[in-house]
């Protein structure tokens, strides 16, 4: 009798748990449970962090770990942005020359290519210019021999086509491709089928051009493929659409999304070199969008489906099982309050201070689901700074009386030294014993402050001054390795703390005020906040970049935050009308291995 492990090269493991990490067809046998259980591939998509600028009709470069997405509409004008995706998040990478829409995109994150497209003007009329990206500027190059718009691009940034699309509007389909070899542009071969706002795939001598159509409502489900010379036909889509998403190799493409007029599509399918196969994934958010990936892990960013979105999705086929970052409703404090202070953790937090209506002196205590009262500080303030744990935090500054610390034990607060410098709406980090506060409105000056004192468990001492003086704004870290970013009204200068000096790095994506911080000074989170109204913005420190992050729920300023980046929680502030006591907590992407129970049914 043959064996299993005769057949598929594998023994049955007998387990008592469940494992970690396991290769696709592994068999093992959970003594626990009493079950055999194996480990199955399947494909899903899952939301990733928002687009810095919601927008559609743009183009898409990249791998899902290190993307690229520019130009395109925004509900007000055709735009020049361009962001960066690192797989979790997005951050702004050098504007294009010529803000546009509609237009053809291919190559990497750090040699791409955008081409052609409908600028502002000359009006309704395509432009004929060509951009090289190095991975911070856009350059211009040579440009295409026929100007078009919604044409697709596929390649790399030197071996490059471009196919289809219209030269003005109303439409006058084009059929033909041009290619690029890194400094000119030559004809190619002919599409069997004039038509825009198609798909594209793969490379110069072996592209894939899928779905697409022409002005007089017809949609396309037609796919041909592309040998550096000649077009032939390939399988058709399941789902006719245009202005669809789509990336990949000629032999194995993914495509998503798009516009089946009427009505937006969130099918997905899959094409081996022959056919196109439906997908049981489909997207969360129906739309016309681009992307951008290959393999077995793409990226679906932006688009509209009557309004401009943010919405970015990732798909994944895989052993795995991805959880999405995001926030989560966590226990609502007893106290609803703002300008409030915070420390601790997600499962041990501290919140104290604030504003109520008259200015408050409550503490409460939060354990990973319910607040629970405190004891009060001794002196009633808003506007103040914390650091610390639960069992061990700092207070200071503050309005009324702007000079004061308070330690706390875990149950009472009791005097600390005096600040040096009187302030309010500051910031904080470190711990009781070796704490940080920074910036801040002091009366003294009069104004901001870019004042920095360190705390040693009992007075404080002067440190290295900000380099951008500043209230309202968040800080995290630690006594020598401080983070401190934002402040009012709009600033993004993020400033790093080694113990003696502030140094200025990458700037936020959002400038704002009056946000709250977690973490540490490599890893780090920034959300909330107010730029002329409540922010849920959400972005995540690695150390060099800031790139976006899931949104709050409840968009709040003059919030409090505790915890880490990847377990985060902010509570309190205000929306704009009111007041708010919720609490929500932040979880960072996990994964877990993707198994079945095998039965004899």
């Amino acid at each position: 009798m043959t064996t299993y492990k005769e057949l598929f090269g594998k023994a049955v493991k007998y387990l008592s748990t469940d494992p970690t990490t396991e290769s696709e067809g592994q068999v093992w046998y959970n003594s626990t449970s009493g079950t055999f259980k194996s480990v199955v591939a399947g494909a899903a998509w899952s939301s990733g962090s928002p687009l810095i600028t919601a927008r559609g009709f743009a183009a898409g470069a990249g791998s899902q770990t290190a993307g690229l997405f520019f130009g395109g509409s925004t509900s007000t004008a055709k735009s020049a942005a361009t962001e960066e995706y690192n797989g979790s998040g997005w951050s702004n990478g050098g504007s294009l020359n010529v803000a546009r829409n509609i237009l053809a995109g291919t190559g990497t994150q750090t040699a791409a290519l955008a081409a052609s497209g409908l600028a502002a003007s000359p009006p309704s009329a395509s432009s004929p210019s060509v951009e090289e990206y190095d991975g911070s500027t856009w350059t211009s190059v040579t440009s295409m021999g026929t100007s078009r718009m919604a044409a697709v691009g596929f390649g790399i940034q030197t071996a490059a086509a471009v196919a289809g699309g219209t030269v003005n509007l109303p439409a006058t389909l084009s059929s033909a491709t041009e290619e690029y070899n890194g400094s000119t542009w030559t004809a190619g071969g002919s599409m069997g089928t004039a038509r825009y706002k198609q798909a594209g795939s793969g490379t110069q001598t072996a592209g894939l051009i899928f779905g697409g159509g022409n002005p007089v409502s017809t949609i396309a489900g037609a796919t041909e493929e592309y040998n550096g010379s000649a077009w032939t036909a390939g399988g058709s889509l399941g789902t006719a659409r245009y202005l669809l998403g789509g990336d990949g190799s000629q032999t194995s493409s993914l495509a998503f999304g798009g516009d089946t007029q009427p009505g937006y599509s969130s099918a997905t399918e899959s094409y081996d070199g022959s056919s196109w196969s439906t997908s049981p994934a489909t997207l969360g958010t129906a739309r016309r969008n681009d992307g951008f990936g290959s393999g077995n892990s793409y990226v679906a960013a932006g688009g509209y489906n009557g309004s401009y979105l943010s919405n970015t999705e990732e798909y994944n086929f895989s052993t795995t099982v991805i959880t999405a970052a995001a926030w989560a409703a966590g226990g609502n404090m007893a106290t609803t309050r703002n300008r409030l202070a915070g420390a601790g953790t997600q499962t041990a937090g501290l919140g104290f201070g604030g504003y109520i209506g008259p200015v408050t002196n409550a503490t409460e205590e939060y354990n990973g689901s319910t607040w629970a009262g405190g004891g009060n500080l001794g002196t009633a303030r808003q506007q103040l700074a914390g650091a610390g744990t639960q069992t061990a935090a700092l207070g200071f500054g503050g309005s009324g009386p702007a000079i004061l610390t308070e330690e706390y034990n875990g149950s009472t607060w009791s005097p600390g030294g005096n600040l040096g410098t009187a302030r309010s709406i500051l910031a904080g980090a470190g711990t009781q014993t070796a704490g940080l506060g920074f910036g801040g409105f002091a009366p003294s000056v009069p104004g901001a402050t870019a004042a920095t004192e360190e705390y040693d468990g009992t007075s404080w001492t002067a440190g290295g001054s900000l380099n951008t003086a500043r209230f309202y704004l968040a800080g995290c870290g630690t006594q020598t390795a401080g983070l401190a970013f934002g402040g009012d009204p709009a600033i993004a200068a993020t400033e790093e703390y080694d113990g003696s000096a502030w140094t200025s790095v990458t700037s936020m994506n959002t400038g704002r005020g009056l946000l709250a911080g977690a973490g540490i000074q490599t890893a780090a989170l920034a959300f909330g906040g107010n730029t002329g109204s409540a922010l849920a913005t959400t972005e995540n420190y690695d150390g060099s970049i800031w790139s976006t992050a899931p949104n709050l729920a409840v968009a709040r300023y003059r919030l409090a935050g505790a915890g880490i980046q990847t377990a985060g929680l902010a509570f309190g502030g205000e929306t704009g009308p009111a007041n708010t006591n919720s609490t929500e907590e932040f979880n960072g992407e996990t994964s877990a291995l993707n198994y079945k129970t095998i039965t004899t049914s």
